[in-house]
């Protein structure tokens, strides 16, 4: 009897003392959930993609033919790119004279050296832009543009080019091939 007292006492000491006479118990751990992956934050507008982005580099002399007066110094980039039926043109032109008026923009179907008809135009009309120092950076956006042209670009961009108007060269007075961006 006295060895059951002393295990009894035992156990109201260890109870005391915050232990357990029995084995511990398993503390539940924390489920673990799957991480999401990360995805990128949404823009305002859908990415450009290199399928759909193509450049021009515009020179006087690549017109056909080529300009060889004063407005000859003129060049520039064109950046075009296509979504769904929109053709969105960002431009740059530098080095032209302070006299030159840029008057209108397109991409033409042809070869280089090789004139060829207007297939989507860039919305800039007279008077839109004013170049100062000779220069002058812009964007336009043709929301209607046919997405059969905008196919046809896409499987073939050297088969068009994009050129810009100047009052003193009609015809155009500056032009570059497309090719992929």
């Amino acid at each position: 009897m006295r060895l059951f007292a002393g295990i009894a006492a035992a156990a109201v000491v260890i109870a005391a003392c915050g232990g357990t006479a029995a084995a511990p118990s398993p503390s539940p751990s924390p489920t673990r959930t799957a991480s999401p992956t990360p995805s990128p934050s949404p823009s305002p507008s859908p990415s450009p993609t290199p399928a759909n982005t193509f450049k021009a580099e515009l020179k006087a002399s690549n017109e056909n033919p080529p300009i060889t007066d004063a407005e000859a110094t003129c060049s520039g980039t064109a950046t075009v790119t296509f979504t769904g039926t929109s053709a969105k043109f960002d431009v740059s032109i530098t080095g032209c004279p302070a006299t030159t008026v840029i008057n209108i923009g397109h991409i033409h179907e042809g070869a280089a050296g090789v004139n060829g008809p207007v297939k989507i135009d860039s919305t800039l009309k007279a008077g839109d832009i004013a170049l100062t120092g000779g220069a002058v950076t812009f964007s336009r956006t043709n929301s209607n543009a046919d997405p059969a042209v905008i196919t046809a670009v896409i499987a073939n961009p050297a088969g068009w080019y994009v050129n810009f108007h100047s009052t003193l060269h009609a015809g155009g007075v500056i032009r570059g091939q497309l090719t992929k961006a």
